[in-house]
């Protein structure tokens, strides 16, 4: 066993999006632990979900998919990742709170495949037990790109992008 409390855990997972963020600070009641990993993508994520698995934790918050887009993954590929992981994750850990969460947008080109992708995570994430946490109403602009206010680089987030993220997962966590 690790230092961690088995049952108590938050495990963030994701890729860089999720490793840059300050997840022990802004939760500093929750027992956390950051498994994002920069340029991470479905296929990795998946082959390392025996981390989260071992952590057996109380709650698990994950965001993947949009490094996949950038390896030209098409929509049908990425969402099977994305349920893969969810799947075993719920079949390894029945009783762990999942949540996932939509891949948010970035730069234009990529707007019709990631929310295809989202649309079927939404409508995959029930079967699963997961729960769905929709970020793109308050991350995409009116042209469908992530915000610039919230981004320098329409792909990673600024501190106000993670203020935001805070903000709308401490709602759905508590709420």
């Amino acid at each position: 066993m690790s230092e961690h409390e088995s049952g108590s855990t938050t495990v963030f997972l994701g890729d860089s999006l999720t490793a840059e963020g300050s997840w022990s600070e802004w939760f500093p009641d929750a027992d956390v632990v950051n498994l994002g990993v920069g340029g991470d993508t479905t296929e990795l994520v998946l082959e390392r979900l025996h981390e989260v698995i071992d952590l057996a934790p109380q709650t698990i918050v994950i965001m993947i998919g949009t490094n996949d887009l950038a390896w030209r993954r098409s929509v049908e590929q990425i969402v099977r990742g994305v349920e893969s992981i969810l799947w075993k994750l719920h079949q390894e850990l029945p009783d762990s709170r999942i949540v996932v969460q939509s891949v948010l947008p970035r730069a234009g080109d990529y707007t019709d495949r990631i929310k295809e992708v989202n649309i079927h995570l939404r409508q995959f994430a029930p079967t699963v037990k997961a729960e769905w946490l929709d970020l793109w109403p308050v991350f995409a602009d009116e042209s469908e790109e992530l915000r610039s206010d919230l981004s320098d680089d329409k792909l990673h987030l600024n501190e106000q992008g993670y203020q935001l993220w805070v903000e709308r997962l401490r709602e759905h966590l508590e709420g």
